[in-house]
């Protein structure tokens, strides 16, 4: 860690001097040096203005989701959706982080049953009675980026599907729990891996969530099979998302050959995910977006 003078310009670019501002925080952070996980690196610790532009781009992609769900509805194709959040997301001065993305066609992903995540919106793909569906909308504004999907039942939805959408959503308040400052980014994913599977469930190994808020993806890569004590060190001003996908048979996964993108259950069960935004406080969490 490279040493600053106290009366400098802290690193974290606040303009505050260091010895007000990250001095007390360096100090604390050596003391976990020799443990054999790793820490976060300074470009991972966000100021208050980064905060603050990554808060402002989380209210428009929360508008954006809400939007999606006054009009979702079945019968509707999943170009519709993408339509929807290309529409409000420009509208309220965003811009939809997937589109163009690494070549990806779209404003947003839409995954219908047993399609665990990166759905290609379609024209000839519509919203069926029983469906069980995942919107993902990923929002820039400012230069800043957010992140989160929701879970819509479409029609009559079987029992058994509801429940795996209802377990999932629970599974982020569990790991929540687990969100505090100089904790272990492993106690988070091991809580909700252990809520799953003590309903019944497996949770995908090869997917998970990341780091966000001056880029789209971040470290820390958050996987949901974790240990506790392992995986990253937690600390103020990290922003990460929690995105467990859950599938109802087992956790094994293929990408469709032909977009590259499409993830999907091995054995066709159905997959349910949710995802938000948290931002690592002094004394907990913050969530951003849901």
């Amino acid at each position: 860690m490279e040493k600053i003078e106290r009366n400098a310009p802290c690193w974290c670019g606040s303009g505050k001097k260091y010895k007000t501002c990250h001095a007390a925080f360096d100090d604390k952070l050596k003391k976990y040096e020799k443990e054999p996980y790793p820490l976060p690196t300074r470009d991972l610790i966000k100021n208050a203005e980064q905060i603050e532009g990554i808060r402002k781009s989380s209210k428009i992609n929360i508008a954006v989701l809400d939007y999606v769900a006054e009009h979702i509805r079945m019968g509707m194709s999943t170009a519709e959706i993408d339509n929807l959040v290309y529409r409000k997301t420009t509208e309220l001065g965003g811009i939809p982080a997937p589109l163009g993305y690494e070549g990806f066609p779209c404003s947003c992903c839409v995954s219908i049953n047993s399609v665990v995540c990166h759905g290609i919106p379609s024209d000839d793909t519509f919203l069926e009675d029983g469906d069980i569906v995942n919107v993902d909308v990923s929002t820039i504004y400012n230069g800043y980026f957010s992140d989160s999907s929701r879970m819509f039942l479409i029609g009559n939805v079987s029992e058994e599907a509801r429940r795996l959408v209802e377990v999932t959503e629970q599974s982020l308040q569990v790991g929540l729990q687990e969100v505090k400052p100089w904790k272990r980014l492993g106690d988070m994913g091991a809580a909700i891996h252990d809520f799953i599977r003590k309903h019944g469930y497996t949770v995908v190994k090869e997917i998970g969530g990341h780091g966000i808020g001056l880029e789209f993806h971040e470290e820390p890569w958050v996987s949901y099979i974790s240990k506790r004590g392992t995986e990253m060190l937690l600390v103020p001003g990290m922003v990460f998302t929690i995105e467990p996908m859950v599938n109802m048979g087992k956790d094994d996964i293929f990408i469709d050959e032909e977009d590259d993108w499409t993830v999907y259950t091995e054995d066709g069960s159905l997959s349910a995910q949710w995802e938000i935004t948290v931002l690592v406080t002094e004394d907990g969490y913050e969530i951003l977006t849901y």
